[in-house]
């Protein structure tokens, strides 16, 4: 093969990868797959796209390389034929208040140009149609379009006395400061319960004022009621809010549309215009499917040009399966999945050609029906001449590829390997893990497990929830189902805020490049607990991130190299040599290792080793999730998304004490099919003890382990929101659910 017809890789050894030599053709679709942690992001991201970043960087001068997202060379002896590289990762859009689907995509650009141009009464140029834009955005709001308001029926629960607690913002129960504020205010005790109280009492312990005078007894002069002295301290106070006030202040508040513009976030004038008779306040609620099918009737030869860019813009967001999003939605409600298909219709837009495309896992967030979509979208970045490098799981984008790139055999230290280069097909008797997660085909439940009870949610409007009364039985498996866009995770959401539930949900693992297994999940603590009663020194001189960090890299294990007009350089601390922590510390041992040495052992090693029952317990569960291979001290930052994702599961779905509702928002994220089979048996697990599993997935055989799907639909946005099955897998016919389940 000609040398500038692939990207040639040799001797890479990037984390755990073992000297690989590998040939990648360009101007192809080739898919990387292999177990989690097997190194397909060590290759495709850490290899290929971490060259191709720093080289693209070097030419720049230094005085814009500074402001350059900054790249880590890989550990290669050889890596050649690179264009430029866009990656597009599973990364949520995020953004802030003003960010939103229309803004993010163009859309809003094309539509305020719109109005400007042929809208009636006219307004003026297309910044007086921007909400972002003083000009044009809604004064009372500021452009946001909401206001922030107490969730006043969040503060009580009516069942509980004060004593017991039945103030639920925190800082008001027995003992607290302003607990006796509130022991006091009628003629009842902090003994009954608020459901026995009066309204009028009621509204007093809330409201204060006028209210608790007309109880007929004065209280303090200091008094104020609870959503007084909440609004306070919570919405009306300033400086930077901690997290912990962050948390209590989304908890107990919701967004309410704004008093003056009613959501739309523009100001009187914009508001007013209209083209065929729509506001774009009116369109930003539309979906984007029927806001395509309203553009193609705007026939004013003034704005064809603008018309057509929005026509075009509008079918590839319809083509990817995105047609049920509405320009006004943020885009830090978007899921993984949505924002990647985003930034895929804004790279195919561009059109660029030449280039190298890598993606992780695309088909996230999507259902069976909807892959599709997506292949056909990698396939046309492929013809326009470009690159295409995917990290996926999914056989139907393997199915699709010129080739497939196995890495393995298994993860970490097991794995590293090219296993397997060729075709799909020729992948299917390779011997390898994939090969026989493609062979293998989980059965239908054929016996559900009997429930113990049921969960109700009752009336449920959230989004696109049509009235929707379900019953979620409990002591079993319960999976929703349905298109992406149908209303699985606003059904969840609704079951979640009317029960107490331990949620895991799809934000991803927060790292920095202090962060380990160890202080991910709890075990720094207990191990620093441990060294210091073997040695008798404080427990803050076993970390690397306080006392007892090396004094030169500050507990970094290296140190950064200011070389001036060139890029700066990270290299071994000369000091500590990589271990992070003073001579002192490394002189006291705890079976037989320094804190430096445990940092440099698995969760399988340390399990064996380890004498603490809290830090075992920990461990047991990293290693019940498939994560056995994982050195305690290795930076989160240089995990895969499944490690990264299993680590998360290990650290929430603890086994809590009694029965428990846990509700997983695809957990499957990121997960080989066999490390899918690993999740199924912890989640097998907690049913068995008592406890109720929720699970929001796409991934057909954990609807096949299900004992009770609820399959929502039929389609996304305004066209789904209701229940087409509930019952055993076994049982659904009839849906598109049904037919991935017993087809695919």
């Amino acid at each position: 093969m000609e040398t500038n017809a692939v990207i040639r890789l040799r001797g890479v050894r990037t984390n755990n990868l073992k000297s690989i030599d590998l040939d990648i053709p360009r101007g192809r679709l080739v898919v990387f797959a292999g177990v989690s942690g097997s190194g397909k992001s060590s290759l495709v991201f850490g290899t290929v796209a971490a060259e191709a970043g720093h080289r693209l960087n070097e030419t720049f001068p230094p005085f814009a390389r500074e402001r350059l997202p900054k790249w880590s060379r890989p550990d290669a002896d050889l890596v050649e034929g690179l264009s430029p590289v866009v990656v597009v990762g599973q990364r949520r859009l995020g953004g802030n208040a003003r960010s939103t689907v229309g803004t993010a995509t163009g859309v809003w650009a094309y539509l305020r140009l719109l109005f400007s141009r042929i809208g009636t009464p006219h307004v003026g140029e297309a910044s007086r149609f921007s909400f972002n834009d003083p000009a044009g955005m809604c004064s009372a709001c500021s452009g946001l379009g909401e206001t922030v308001v107490s969730a006043v029926d969040r503060f009580l629960d009516l069942d509980l006395s004060l004593a017991r607690g039945a103030i639920r913002v925190p800082g008001f129960g027995d003992g607290r400061h302003w607990y006796e504020r509130y022991a006091d205010i009628g003629p009842f005790t902090a003994d009954t319960p608020l459901r026995e109280w009066t309204p009028e009492e009621r509204r007093a312990l809330l409201y204060g004022g006028e209210h608790a005078a007309r109880l007929g007894t004065r209280p303090a002069r200091e008094y104020e009621g609870i959503v007084e002295r909440f609004e306070r301290i919570h919405l009306r106070s300033g400086g930077e809010a901690s997290e912990r006030k962050r948390e209590v202040t989304a908890r107990f508040t919701r967004a309410a549309p704004c008093p003056e513009c009613g959501g739309d976030r523009l100001n009187a004038a914009a508001r007013a215009a209209t083209v065929r008779g729509r506001t774009l306040g009116g369109l930003a609620r539309t979906e984007i499917a029927d806001l395509a099918a309203w553009v193609r009737e705007v026939d004013d030869p003034a704005v064809a040009p603008v018309v057509a860019g929005l026509e075009a813009r509008l079918r590839a967001l319809v083509g990817i399966g995105l047609g049920y999003l509405h320009p006004g939605r943020g885009t830090a409600s978007l899921s993984g999945g949505e924002s990647q298909r985003i930034t895929t219709v804004r790279y195919l837009a561009g059109g660029l050609v030449g280039m190298t495309y890598i993606f992780d896992e695309p088909t996230t967030g999507l259902h069976p029906r909807d892959v599709a979509s997506m292949t056909e979208l990698l396939l046309r970045l492929r013809d326009l001449g470009n690159t295409v490098l995917v990290v996926e799981h999914d056989p139907a984008v393997m199915a699709i590829a010129d080739e497939v790139v196995e890495i393995g055999p298994g993860a970490g230290a097991d794995g590293g390997r090219v296993v397997h280069q060729g075709t799909f097909g020729a992948l299917r008797s390779a011997g390898t893990a994939t090969a026989a997660a493609l062979a293998a085909r989980a059965p239908v439940r054929s016996v559900p497990r009997p429930a113990t009870g049921a969960l109700t949610v009752r009336g449920a409007r959230r989004n696109n929830l049509k009235d929707v009364t379900v019953d979620v039985p409990t002591g079993v498996l319960t999976v929703l189902t349905g298109v992406a866009g149908s209303g699985k995770s606003s059904l969840a959401a609704e079951l979640v805020e009317g029960h107490r539930a331990v949620v895991l949900d799809q934000r991803p693992v927060t790292a920095h490049r202090r962060s380990t297994p160890v202080t991910y999940t709890g075990i720094a603590a207990p191990l620093r607990a441990l060294f210091a009663e073997r040695s008798g020194l404080p427990a803050g001189r076993f970390s690397a991130n306080s006392e007892g960090a090396c004094p030169e890299c500050r507990g970094l294990g290296t140190v950064r190299v200011d070389l001036a007009f060139l890029e700066a350089e990270e290299v071994l601390c000369p000091v500590c040599e990589g271990r992070r922590f003073t001579e002192e510390v490394l002189r006291h041992r705890v079976a037989g290792l320094t804190i430096a040495d445990i940092d440099a052992l698995t969760v399988a090693e340390a399990l064996a080793l380890l004498p603490d029952e809290a830090i075992r317990t920990a461990l047991r569960r990293l290693d019940r999730v498939g994560l056995g291979h994982l050195r305690l001290g290795r930076p989160l930052t240089s995990l895969s998304g499944g490690e990264c994702q299993r680590l998360k599961i290990a650290r929430e779905l603890r086994d809590a004490a009694g029965p428990t509702l846990y509700v997983l928002d695809e957990p499957t994220t990121g997960l080989h099919p066999g490390d899918v089979a690993v999740l199924l048996g912890v989640l097998d697990r907690l049913v068995e003890r008592g406890h109720t599993v929720v699970v929001v997935e796409h991934d057909v055989d954990v609807m096949r382990h299900a004992d009770h799907l609820i399959d929502l639909g039929p389609g996304p946005g305004e066209r789904g929101g209701r229940v087409l099955y509930q019952g055993p897998p076994a049982g659904i016919v009839g849906t598109a659910t049904a037919e991935a389940l017993h087809g695919g």
